[in-house]
This record gives structure tokens, sequence and C-alpha cells, in this order.
């Protein structure tokens, strides 16, 4: 389900609202656009890009990263999940939106593609096996025959069919149960589950509001691969691909902030979801590598097609897919 966001309702001081002045020349280039590209403001100041977010994204700190000052107006929409922002998108009332790997794999049976344009690079220690306080479990191999919960066709499902494989185990050695993590979560907490395949926030709730432990991280199993996804006929359109490409390089800026200026992003990160401070301190500080943007390459594409590929053999793909299509690499980012 999605929530429209104007400029004014995304944040009451206003700090999204797009400019209409005239972008000096220094700003543009350090965004890799030209002066040239932005010439005709008046249509760049019409002009109305839709974009998805999460709560608590880093489109929330556009503001406090200097990002915010954009030629070009910004409708954000909140959306609970990647696959909700495939349909949006393919409806066309979305230009771009990020999400995990899985989704645009999915659209390709239904043939509502996406054009993935660029990667967000980040965490995969926040995506885990919890298991409850008192458990006896040691390893992934001792999951056989117990309730191990997760969230179907996402990263946590795709991650629980790779560890298990690694154990020469599959789905049918355990008993699956495919929940929402907010069911997730109560089922864990009520002692529902023996283990939870889960990924966010909920991993640092579960750990402050019941002691659970981390039997495994996703490290060496996912890629940390977000994907930038846009509507394809957005990208037909040249001042609406110019706006594109100077979003993707404010998102690196953003979140080139977010990775230096923990504090900040913590408070307000626990403002916005209503969780306290410590848990988005312990996100940081358990995290992988930092977040950043990064063009397309033949690595991104091999690692989405593993995911595809593993997929399949699992039988939760019926035919399988060659992903490559999806992928579009003429978005080009400067160094920041």
């Amino acid at each position: 389900m999605t929530k429209n966001i104007s400029q004014g309702q995304f944040n009451r001081r206003g700090f999204l609202t797009a400019s209409s002045i005239a972008v000096g020349a220094l700003g543009l280039s350090s965004l890799g656009l030209s002066p040239r590209a932005f010439s005709q403001n008046t249509q760049l100041s019409d002009l109305t890009l839709g974009v998805a977010t999460y709560r608590g994204q880093e489109s929330y700190f556009t503001e406090d990263a200097g990002t915010a000052n954009r030629p070009y107006k910004v409708d954000y929409a909140e959306f609970a999940g990647g696959n909700l922002i495939v349909e949006a998108l393919a409806s066309g009332s979305l230009d771009i939106g990020s999400m995990s790997e899985i989704p645009p794999i999915f659209s390709i049976q239904s043939h509502r593609q996406p054009k993935l344009i660029a990667v967000i690079q980040g965490d995969v220690n926040n995506q885990v096996f919890l298991i409850p306080k008192d458990s006896t479990l040691e390893s992934v191999e001792q999951l056989r025959g117990k309730r191990v919960g997760y969230v179907r066709s996402t990263t946590s499902h795709y991650f629980l069919i790779k560890a298990l494989k690694e154990q020469g185990l599959t789905m049918k050695d355990i008993t699956a149960v495919a929940l929402t993590p907010q069911d997730g979560f109560s089922a864990f907490q009520s002692g529902q589950l023996d283990a939870w395949v889960i990924y966010g926030v909920f991993i640092q709730l579960a750990k402050f509001r019941s002691g659970a432990r981390v039997l495994k991280t996703a490290q060496g199993y996912l890629s940390g691969n977000y994907l930038m996804a846009a509507r394809p006929a957005a990208l037909e359109d040249p001042l609406r691909k110019q706006a594109i490409q100077d979003y993707l390089q404010r998102t690196a800026r953003t979140l080139d902030w977010i990775n230096n200026n923990p504090e900040p992003w913590a408070s307000k990160s626990a403002q916005l979801l209503g969780v306290d401070k410590a848990v988005f301190l312990d996100m940081y500080n358990s995290r992988s590598q930092p977040w950043k943007v990064l063009e397309v390459d033949d690595q991104a594409i091999a690692s989405q097609q593993e995911v595809a590929d593993l997929f399949f053999d699992a039988g939760v793909l019926s035919e399988r897919l060659d992903v490559g299509p999806l992928w579009d690499k003429n978005f080009k980012l400067l160094p920041l």
C-alpha cells in the first residue's frame, strides 16, 4: 500500500521544496551534469519526478546533506516493498525507486519490467538468521526439522535458500514459515519460531527486547546490491532523464552524509520510526560497509543473475530467466 506525500507533507519544514532558480555551473558539474543541461530552467521547474521512498530512507535526509535544492520538483510516495514499487513503475505513477535484486526478477514473468539504472550498495549484516536468547542452535545445519520464519520472495528468502544449500539442505528439510516482517516479529517474540531470517530494524528490536542472538549474517551470501529502477518511458524523455541523472548523483551525496554523520542520522531515524536511537546506532556500528551509489557494471548484472538462477533451481521460479535486458548502463556518476 502506498502513501502519497506532497512536497509540503513530506517534511513539515518544507526542506524538499524544489528550487526553480538558476543553479550555478559549479554545483551542476559536481552533480554530473553540464550547465547547458539546465539552461531551460522553466522546463525543469515545471517537471515533477515521481520517486518511491521508504520511511526513514535517505530521501528524508536531503536537507541535512545539502541536496534538497533541486531545479525540478519531487513527488514522493511511501511504499512497503519493492514489488509494489515495480507495479507503480509499470502503471506510470512513478519514475524511479529503489529495491533489492529480487522484485525486478519476478517482473520479467509479468512483462512489467523496469529499467535498472544504478546500484545502491550497502550493508549485508542487516540481514541475519536470528535465534532466541536461550537457543542451543549453533549452525544452520542444525535447523533441520526446525520452524524457520522468512519473508517470501525477498532477500530473506534468497539468503535462507542459499545458506541451507551450503549445508546440503533445502526448504523441504525445515518447517519454513512465510511471514510478513511484522507477523514474523510477533511469532519470534512469542516463541513460535526456532529461527527467523529477517532484515533491517527488526534485528535490533528483537535483540533489544528479548535478547535475540545472531546465528549468521548475510556476509558472503548477499551482494548488498539494491537497485535503482526507472520507468522505461521516463528514460525516453530527455528532460526527465536529465533529472533522474541529477537525482542519482544527489542520492550518492546524501548517502555519503549519512555515512559520515551517524549521530544525527540515528536521532532523526529514531524520531521518524518511533524507535529508540540506540537501535540505529547499533545498526550503524554493525554494518558491513558504508552506503554508496555505483554505476551499472557486469558484476552487478551477474549478481542478480545468480539470484534468479538459485530461485529457479529451488523451484521458486517456473523458468530460467535472463536478467540482462533489465539493465541500462547509460547512467554515469562523478566521484564525490
